[in-house]
This record gives C-alpha cells, sequence and structure tokens, in this order.
C-alpha cells in the first residue's frame, strides 16, 4: 500500500471517529460533568503528546509558549462550547453545525486580520446560514445547544487562524502538547471550583474518555499531520469535511436522532458550503507565470 492510500485510509478513519464521539461525550456528560469529562479527556493526551514530543518541546522559546497557550484558550473554548451544547442538542446538530468553522475561519480572517476572501467563501457562509436556520428549525438559533455550538465553532475558526501563524515559526507538536494541557488543566480547575470532580465510573464514561483522549485527540492529531504530508491538499480537505457527515450518521445508528424534510435539507446545504469552501479554490488551475 502506497503512503498516499495509507494516509487517506487512516484520515477517513480519524474523520469517522471525530464523527463517533459526538455520540459517545453526549451520553457521557450525561452522567459526568462536563468540565470533570473534558480535563480527564485533554490531560492524559497533552501528556501522550508531551512525551512524543519532547525534545520539540524543550526546544519552544518563550513565543511558542505564548502561542500554544493562545492556541489552548481558543480550543478550550471551543470544546467546552460544543460539549455544554451537546447536553441541549442532538449529536447530528452538533457535528453539522460544529463543522462550519471551516466556512467562519475566512470570515473571521477578513474581519479580524483584513485577510482577502473570495467570491466562494461569501457564497458559501449565505448557504450554510441558511443551512443552519433549517437545521435549528423554525425557531432559528433559539435553542440553547444549537447557539453553543455555534460558539464553539466560531471559537475552532479563530483557533485555525491562531495556529495557521504560530506553526510556521514552531515546533508542531510542541504546540499541540502546550494547547492539549492548557484545555485540560483551565477544565480541571473549574470543575474543582464548580465541585464537579468526580471518578469516572461506568462504561459508558469510560469508554468515551478512552476514545476521545487517545485516539480522537491524540492519534487524532499525529494521522492527520502525517496524512497533509502525503496526501494531496484537496483530498485531505474533502475526507477532513466529511466528519459531520459521519456524526449524523452515528446520530442516527446509535443515538436515535431523526431529522425532518427541513432537518436534512439544512443538513446538506451546510455539507455542501463546507465541501466547497475547501474544494473549489483548490481545484482551481494554478495561474501561468508570465513570459520574458
Amino acid at each position: 500500500m502506497s503512503r498516499e492510500r495509507a494516509a487517506e485510509l487512516g484520515l477517513v478513519g480519524i474523520a469517522a471517529v471525530w464523527g463517533l464521539t459526538f455520540v459517545m461525550v453526549k451520553d457521557a456528560v450525561a452522567e459526568l460533568p462536563t468540565m470533570a469529562f473534558l480535563a480527564y479527556r485533554f490531560l492524559p493526551a497533552a501528556l501522550i503528546v508531551a512525551v512524543v514530543f519532547r525534545r520539540g518541546l524543550a526546544r519552544l522559546d518563550a513565543a511558542g509558549w505564548r502561542a500554544g497557550v493562545l492556541m489552548g484558550a481558543f480550543l478550550t473554548a471551543g470544546y467546552v462550547f460544543q460539549t455544554l451544547g451537546l447536553e441541549a442538542t442532538t449529536a447530528s446538530n452538533a457535528g453539522f453545525i460544529t463543522g462550519l468553522m471551516v466556512v467562519l475561519t475566512p470570515l473571521l480572517g477578513a474581519v479580524l486580520l483584513s485577510q482577502r476572501i473570495e467570491p466562494i467563501a461569501w457564497a458559501a457562509a449565505l448557504l450554510a446560514a441558511v443551512g443552519l436556520y433549517l437545521l435549528s428549525g423554525s425557531a432559528g438559533l433559539n435553542a440553547r445547544g444549537d447557539g453553543l455550538v455555534l460558539l464553539c465553532a466560531i471559537s475552532f475558526a479563530a483557533h485555525i487562524l491562531v495556529t495557521d501563524r504560530a506553526v510556521r515559526g514552531h515546533d508542531i507538536g510542541a504546540l499541540l502538547a502546550v494547547q492539549l494541557a492548557v484545555t485540560g488543566l483551565f477544565c480541571l480547575g473549574a470543575a474543582a471550583l464548580l465541585g464537579q470532580l468526580e471518578i469516572p465510573r461506568g462504561a459508558t464514561v469510560w469508554s468515551a474518555l478512552l476514545v476521545t483522549s487517545l485516539v480522537a485527540s491524540a492519534l487524532g492529531f499525529f494521522v492527520q499531520t502525517y496524512a497533509q504530508q502525503h496526501a494531496p491538499p484537496a483530498r485531505t480537505a474533502l475526507i477532513l469535511a466529511s466528519e459531520p457527515a459521519f456524526a449524523g450518521l452515528f446520530g442516527y445508528l446509535l443515538a436515535g436522532d431523526r431529522l425532518g424534510a427541513l432537518g436534512w435539507l439544512g443538513a446538506a446545504l451546510i455539507m455542501t458550503a463546507i465541501v466547497a469552501v475547501e474544494l473549489v479554490p483548490r481545484l482551481r488551475p494554478a495561474r501561468p507565470l508570465p513570459e520574458g
């Protein structure tokens, strides 16, 4: 098997696992407080990544630590909003709405960093907004869970922008270890202050912790980094964009999530927007260099 094919298969597996975690986390936080669950999820993942990338972590300078902490702040916000949202919405809705981070990233880049935004991004944003309205029902974003997950998507979009700048001058593995640790430590402190520190009990909670910490977080980021080095960018983007679809599939199969006709239309519009904003710019032929 070629490295490219192995990378693509690895990405499909990780996208499926990420989709599955929406169902697993929703079930787990029904039995374990959200902040405690997130602390137990991210601290072991941070430790594993820190051991693997200990050399890069040892070489990380002050600027790198600041970048990692900032990345961790947005990562923390994303997962806190997402997990709290899962308490009040379905795994399917959470998956599709989280996927909007792909559409929101260029919009935030234009607003906050004055980055140039292409027409396809505006069109995708409009399409996604209509899809989000249909998915959330006629009440729009009055639903607490969907609103929290939308804040999660915004946080993840900001995380992507911050990461894009940070990885240009610092070790990727070291930055990953720092941000995972920031998320874990923040959630541990919050759980302690709220009196929510509990010992995980039951197969539902432990299976969710093992999958989200070891597979989705630690192994998932490794696979994504490897795949981006060996698989074509357009194909990588398309595979990763399938995560919301996997969330919807597992929500249907395992959690009994059911969407009406308008909900399915909304989910389809969101998926179309995600794929379009990822793939259309990558599929354009490169402009020829001027002669002479």
